[in-house]
This record gives C-alpha cells, sequence and structure tokens, in this order.
C-alpha cells in the first residue's frame, strides 16, 4: 500500500515548492524573497549549476544534491522541485477532469532532438555563451512568466484592493510600483507560457522530454538509477491504465519495460495500478544482453556532433559581432540642437562585478526584475550583445538605484550578483555619469535647473557658475568622477527629452568610488541654527 502513498507525498511536496517559488516573485513588500530567497531556490538546478561554476563555493553544491537523488531514484526533480514541470501537471489535471477518453500514450523517444539540444546547450556555455539556457532554462522560463505575465496581473489585483481598503482607513495592502513594459522578454514569456500550456494540454511533458536541457541531463543519469519503476509480466493483465495517465509516454506495454530515462517520477502509475503489476524497486544486477543494449552506441546521439560544430561557430561569431558593435561610440563634433546619448557599454547590475561575469552567469530567470523596490532593473534585448539577451539592465527612465538598497544581491539564484553589504555598496561603481552640456536647458533654455544635483546621494554631480549669453546668474551641472557610483539618480531626475543632458555610462569592470565627503561647516550650521519651533 505504501506505493500508492507516493504520488500523494509528491504532490504535497510539489505544491509546497511550486506556492514558495511563486511568492517569491509575488513579493511586493520585499519581505520573503531577500531571506528565503537563496534557500528555497537552492535545489533549482541551473542556478545551482552556474553559482557553482563562477564561484566554486561549497553552498551552491545543490546541482549534486540533484544529480544525486536522481542516481538514487529517478528524475525526482522534474516532478517536485521543478516549478515549470508543476505548471504543466497542474494543467494536465485540469485538462483530464474534463475529458472522458484517454489522454496519453506510448511514444517512441526523441532522443535525436533532446540530445542535440543538450549538447548544443552544453557547448555554447563552453564557449561563453548563455543564450540557449537563458531560453531553455526551466526554472527561468517560469520566472519569465511570473514577472512579464503573471506579477502584472497579480499586482494590478492588489493595487485595487489596497485603493478599495484605504476608503475604510485600512492599510493592510500596500501599493506596488508598476515595472516598465519590456515587450521583447514579455512576447518571450507569452510564447513560452503558449507552447507550455499546449504541450502539457495534450501531449503531458513533451516539453520535459525534448527540448528541456535538464530534462535531458536528468534523464541519461536516471538511466542508471538505483530505484526504478517496472513491470512485473507475471501481474500485468493489459488492462493500460498506468499507459494512460503516464504523462510522459514512456510505459510500453508491448514490451512490458519502462523508460527511465524519460519518466519524471510522477507515481501516477503505481497509484493506479490494481493488480500490483508496477513496482518501485531497486534495479537488479543486468543480464549479458542487458548490458550489451546499454553498452550499444547510441547513433542518434553521435551524429550531434557533426551538425553542432558548424552552428556553434555561427552562434559564437555573431555575439562577437554585436558585442563589438555595441562598444563604437561616435564622436559629434558640430553643436546640434541635441545631442544622442551613446553608452559605450551597458550597466550591470551592482554586485556583477564586471559585464563578462554577469552575461556569462546570469540565466535571465528575472527574479531581480520583480525584487527591485524602484523597479529600475529592466530585461534588456542587445545592450549586451546576442548572447546576453533578457539579461536585466539598469532602466534610469523608470527608476534610479536606491543608495542603500541590496534586495538584488540577496535573491540573485545564479551567483550573478554577488552579495554586498550596504557600506560596500555604497562605493560600489558601476558606471559614471557624464554630462552633455548641448542638452542641459540651463544651456538651450538659460533657465536654472539643478535637478540632478539634489538627486544626487554621494554629492558627485555639483552645480558650478555657469557663464552664458544673457549674464544671469546661473549655475550648471559639473561631474567628480571619483565620488560618482552610477547610481542614475541624476539621469532619472534629468527633465530633458528625449535625450537626457547626462547619464550614467558602464563601468565593463566595476570599479570603487571614493566615499563622498561630508562638509563639517554646513553641518555645524543647521545645528546651531535657531528654529523658532
Amino acid at each position: 500500500m505504501y506505493l500508492h502513498q507516493l504520488k500523494r507525498v509528491r504532490v504535497a511536496v510539489s505544491v509546497l515548492f511550486f506556492i514558495l517559488t511563486v511568492l517569491l516573485f509575488f513579493d511586493f513588500r520585499n519581505t520573503f524573497a531577500p531571506v528565503a530567497g537563496s534557500t528555497l531556490l537552492y535545489l533549482q538546478f541551473v542556478p545551482s549549476l552556474q553559482k557553482f561554476i563562477h564561484s566554486t563555493t561549497l553552498g551552491a553544491i545543490g546541482f549534486l544534491l540533484v544529480l544525486f537523488l536522481t542516481m538514487a531514484a529517478g528524475r525526482v526533480y522534474c516532478s517536485t522541485i521543478c516549478p515549470l514541470g508543476t505548471l504543466q501537471d497542474m494543467i494536465g489535471f485540469v485538462v483530464r477532469k474534463r475529458r472522458k477518453h484517454a489522454l496519453f500514450s506510448y511514444r517512441k523517444p526523441g532522443n535525436a532532438l533532446r540530445y542535440s539540444v543538450l549538447l548544443l546547450t552544453a557547448l555554447l556555455l563552453l564557449a561563453g555563451s548563455n543564450i540557449l539556457l537563458n531560453f531553455l532554462d526551466p526554472f527561468s522560463g517560469f520566472g519569465r512568466m511570473m514577472t512579464n505575465i503573471m506579477r502584472p496581473i497579480a499586482l494590478g489585483v492588489n493595487n485595487v484592493g489596497a485603493m478599495a481598503l484605504e476608503q475604510y482607513d485600512i492599510y493592510f495592502l500596500a501599493r506596488g510600483h508598476w515595472a516598465a513594459m519590456a515587450p521583447f522578454s514579455t512576447g518571450v514569456a507569452v510564447a513560452m507560457l503558449l507552447l507550455v500550456l499546449w504541450l502539457a494540454a495534450t501531449r503531458g511533458r513533451l516539453y520535459c522530454n525534448s527540448v528541456c536541457p535538464v530534462g535531458a541531463l536528468l534523464g541519461f543519469v536516471a538511466r542508471f538509477s538505483f530505484l526504478r519503476i517496472k513491470i512485473v509480466q507475471e501481474s500485468c493483465i493489459g488492462c493500460k491504465r498506468c499507459e494512460t495517465v503516464c504523462k510522459a509516454g514512456c510505459i510500453d506495454l508491448a514490451a512490458k519495460t519502462v523508460d527511465m530515462s524519460r519518466c519524471v517520477s510522477c507515481y501516477n502509475c503505481l497509484a493506479v495500478c490494481a493488480n500490483g503489476a508496477m513496482q518501485y524497486s531497486r534495479r537488479r544486477t543486468w543480464g549479458r544482453g542487458a548490458a550489451q543494449n546499454a553498452l550499444k552506441p547510441d547513433r542518434e546521439r553521435r551524429l550531434l556532433l557533426l551538425h553542432s560544430g558548424v552552428y556553434l561557430l555561427g552562434i559564437a561569431g555573431l555575439a562577437e559581432a554585436g558585442t563589438t558593435a555595441k562598444r563604437v561610440k561616435t564622436i559629434i563634433q558640430s553643436k546640434p540642437t541635441v545631442i544622442p546619448v551613446i553608452r559605450t557599454s551597458p550597466v550591470s547590475l551592482p554586485g556583477s562585478a564586471s559585464v563578462a561575469h554577469f552575461t556569462a552567469t546570469c540565466t535571465a530567470c528575472h527574479l531581480c526584475v520583480s525584487a527591485c523596490p524602484t523597479q529600475v532593473l529592466l530585461p534588456s534585448v542587445l545592450e549586451y550583445g546576442l548572447s546576453g539577451v533578457m539579461l536585466p539592465r539598469m532602466n534610469y527612465r523608470t527608476g534610479h538605484c536606491n543608495y542603500e538598497c541590496t534586495v538584488c544581491t540577496n535573491v540573485c539564484p545564479t551567483g550573478a550578483l554577488l552579495p554586498l553589504e550596504v557600506t560596500e555598496k555604497k562605493i560600489t561603481q558601476i558606471g559614471v555619469a557624464t554630462f552633455i552640456r548641448e542638452n542641459c536647458v540651463v544651456y538651450t533654455d538659460n533657465t536654472a535647473c539643478g535637478a540632478c544635483s539634489e538627486h544626487c546621494p554621494t554629492k558627485a554631480v555639483k552645480m558650478v557658475p555657469y557663464e552664458n549669453p544673457l549674464n544671469r546668474v546661473l549655475v550648471i551641472p559639473e561631474v567628480t568622477v571619483d565620488y560618482c557610483i552610477g547610481c542614475g539618480g541624476c539621469e532619472h531626475a534629468c527633465p530633458t527629452k528625449p535625450y537626457k543632458a547626462i547619464f550614467v555610462d558602464g563601468n565593463p569592470v566595476h570599479k570603487t568610488a571614493k566615499k563622498p565627503l561630508v562638509n563639517k561647516v554646513e553641518l555645524q550650521v543647521e545645528s546651531d541654527a535657531d528654529f523658532p519651533f
């Protein structure tokens, strides 16, 4: 009877992981994600693998635990820990309740496709490109769905509820900030959601066994799992109940075998088998015939090398060309009405150390985008080059980076953002402000402004006297690069359109700024002031 309880345990664990993961992306007050994010996401395979590769810390060995669990009991990760897998199960459950006829049946394995994707992903990673992993990683795909599709909906419901409660002086709900629209990233998230919906409703876990690189890798390991599902031929009556509930389509009743490389350990077959023909037990010692079949070379996998090499070279070349093109800066010698803002390097997030480290480690899960309290983060298109599609970037038109905020560094699961203390964050220079006098309203309109200086937390931007044609007493911004940290307060506050008069140009490798000076004279004057109240 214990075999029939395995499914209930699996469902309970998967629902728990799913709910907690969703809460990470719906944490409008930033109270849950910074505290529980790293712990909850410890077993997510790709984030843990990336963190281990680039930080080599023992605290990032969650992927090794997943491999050990797969070797012991099959693809338990796919059925309990992976949020995208649980989402597919939920869709399949709803569809199955509405249909009366059998939903699933045995399908031949598509080894050529899934192992091609796995090999190409690995080769691109070795070449320094995450582009395929960013699109196909299940956790990152789920994160983009939550951030770009579901979070705006939940935020709208939250804000409407908050406004309604405020009429009765109830402030239990806090209004959240709307993020800027990212059409490309949202389009990718919608396309992937529709694909997953269709596949889960019609073909079960076909996505996991066809294009998911994590599913392909864990499937290969699961071939040698210690505990495995098998069919007892003497007890099987061929009722096909197990086959119709197998969402992976891996039960072959004609041959009385279960393909463990595709089995996602959902245990549906164990729950429906009334004759005890489906067993979950340790793997027996192979016979000579089985060993020969296991060692028999897979012709489909060997053909992958013939197709992947040329494609890899082409992708790498395009990525390099795109990155090089972004570094070209046009210097305009004449004095036009406005001068376009041209960044020589994108501004990578605090804690990323460098653009190279960030693009090599980040998988575009967008957890930092949803957690950012000022919504300054926006998914990129080609700012980082072709290999950095959908990676978060600073969008100073919609916000700025809070001087004392380290939320994004606390929630990053891949190690793309290294943890920063507040004191360290205050002197981490992710970029420097660049002033374009020809765009400033002080220069073009001979009017006073100073918004950039007022919003600079380090006073790297200060106002200095300006000689103007009207001989008016005006001041104009001046940037002291040594004190600038690239927070973007000046750029966000600058009122000029369409091009800002001051903008942050990114540092390819982050630097350390000087600590801001405190004017002791001004502090003394303020403390000695005699206020009448």
